[in-house]
């Protein structure tokens, strides 16, 4: 069993190589900075009790998934924002919700009544498809990419461990594209 200064020690050694492992994976210091920081928290809150000697795979592994589960959210991410950014109102601003857009609003009298049919048409579409998914996906699809919950709390939430979130969120996603692609939507290269 390590020892606080052990744990601390370990992840003073290996921050510097795991920061630039990440950094060029994800090519954004940032990210990686919190990819790093994130693993190294869940060492520390999950496996601080074991020996020294397993820390380098340990957190190797735990870095690996957490970088794995940010391209996972850039992907879910990339294919709504694909999705919804034909609903643009031609001005970038980043505030604009895109459901907001789709839901229209009906004291705009800048809007066509043509577009605020297919708006309607193609929300009802989009909310008709996520009621069709099963509970548990449907459930964790919505926490983790509409409430931006992580798979942690996601988990912690629907009482379940992480790899059943990832499970339901995967499968809710390519349910969703394929429902989508039926009715048109392109799927964008995942």
């Amino acid at each position: 069993m390590a020892t606080p200064q052990e744990l601390s020690d370990f992840l003073a050694q290996v921050e510097r190589r795991a920061f630039k492992q990440t950094a060029y994976a994800v090519r954004d210091d940032h990210v990686a900075l919190d990819i790093v920081q994130d693993s190294m928290m869940k060492l520390s809150e999950k496996y601080a009790d074991r020996p020294v000697t397993e820390y380098p795979m340990l957190f190797q592994r735990i870095l690996q998934n957490t970088t794995k589960d940010f391209w996972r959210r850039q992907k879910v991410r990339n294919l709504w924002t694909t999705l919804f950014s034909s609903f643009g109102s031609g001005q970038d601003d980043d505030e604009t919700d895109p459901l907001e857009i789709l839901g229209g609003d009906p004291d705009n009298d800048h809007d066509q009544p043509e577009a605020q049919l297919q708006r309607s048409q193609t929300l009802a579409i989009i909310e008709d498809a996520i009621k069709k998914l099963p509970a548990r996906q449907r459930e964790a699809f919505i926490l983790r990419y509409w409430e931006d919950m992580d798979v942690a709390e996601t988990a912690a939430s629907m009482g379940c461990s992480q790899g059943s979130v990832k499970t339901h969120c995967s499968r809710a996603v390519h349910t969703l594209a394929s429902i989508l692609e039926k009715h048109g939507f392109s799927k964008p290269g995942i």
